[in-house]
């Protein structure tokens, strides 16, 4: 089959790998322009442009989809598909009426449920038992369209933003292969009930608020791992905290209840959090050991609560 796929991150990498490796004919590559990145701040390709470089497909990076030349473009293709995933640019009606069989979105979650951009976060900070991935007819709303194929599994206690991304990235592949192998399949509409919305991610977010449960900020850790990092205040010293696990405890909140090898135990508004990895600000990742041994920490030291 004849496709165009577009495409950014490393969650859209994989499925186009997948697509590639299915055997099928992608004739165009859309991706977001080069971004600046790094120390140095040079301009940087999407994971997407580079894998299509690698495979000596075309790639173009429009900063809209809107004007009549861009359009043209992707018609001159005589694609039967168009496969989005994670693009970042909306598709205007005349770009999605273009391929005779429309165009495809791979969404990670279990639609209606968490909607938008940041589904994953948005799944572990509301404790959600499950997640997945669905194949979605595209149209004019967001992630609104009809389910063509969808698959669940449940998200275990210790599961990050990083872990579940790798997991939904490669069932991503593996669902949009099959479902581009079976067109046209039958569409399942969505439910108007159970309709929730995946806001982007704000960095202000990751701030650490102890007045909530151990087992909410356990959520919250697991969530912002690997970006932007659960931030939290110690002594008017930024310290991220990468892993912890809810135990019994109780004090004052935000105080450290306890200290020893393996974790930092601090006070929460409800139980408390026992911290495993932190990592202070322009330091690096380290596990409680390691970090003990430059940065003293005592029983009674408390992190702001704000």
């Amino acid at each position: 089959m004849k496709l165009i796929f577009a495409g950014t991150p490393e969650f859209a990498a994989q499925a186009l790998a997948a697509i590639l490796a299915a055997g099928h004919e992608v004739a165009l590559v859309l991706t977001q322009p080069d971004r600046p990145a790094g120390r140095g701040m040079a301009l940087q390709p999407s994971p997407v442009k580079k894998l299509a470089l690698e495979h000596g497909i075309e790639v173009f990076q429009p900063l809209t989809l809107k004007d009549a030349d861009a359009q043209a473009k992707l018609a001159a293709t005589g694609a039967d598909a168009m496969v989005v995933a994670a693009y970042g640019l909306i598709l205007p009606q005349a770009v999605l009426d273009q391929p005779r069989f429309g165009c495809l979105n791979i969404h990670a979650s279990l639609l209606p449920r968490w909607r938008g951009a940041a589904p994953i976060q948005r799944a572990l900070l509301a404790g959600d038992a499950e997640t997945g991935v669905c194949i979605m007819q595209m149209e004019a709303g967001l992630d609104t369209g009809p389910v063509l194929l969808r698959e669940a599994f449940a998200i275990q206690p210790e599961d990050t933003t990083a872990t579940l991304h790798d997991r939904l990235a490669a069932l991503g592949g593996r669902l949009i292969v099959a479902a581009l192998g079976r067109l046209p399949l039958p569409a399942e509409a969505q439910s108007a009930e159970g309709v929730t919305y995946a806001h982007k991610i704000d960095k202000a977010e990751a701030a650490i608020d102890w007045t909530k449960s151990a087992a909410e900020l356990d959520r919250h850790i697991r969530a912002f791992n690997p970006a932007p990092g659960a931030q939290a205040q110690l002594d008017g010293v930024s310290i991220k905290l990468w892993r912890a696990v809810p135990v019994e405890g109780r004090g004052e909140i935000g105080t450290i209840l306890s200290v020893d090898r393996k974790r930092i135990v601090v006070a929460c508004g409800e139980g408390a959090l026992a911290v495993e990895e932190l990592q202070k600000a322009g330091g690096k990742r380290l596990p409680v050991q390691q970090f003990l041994a430059g940065n003293a920490l005592q029983p009674g030291q408390r992190f702001s609560v704000a």
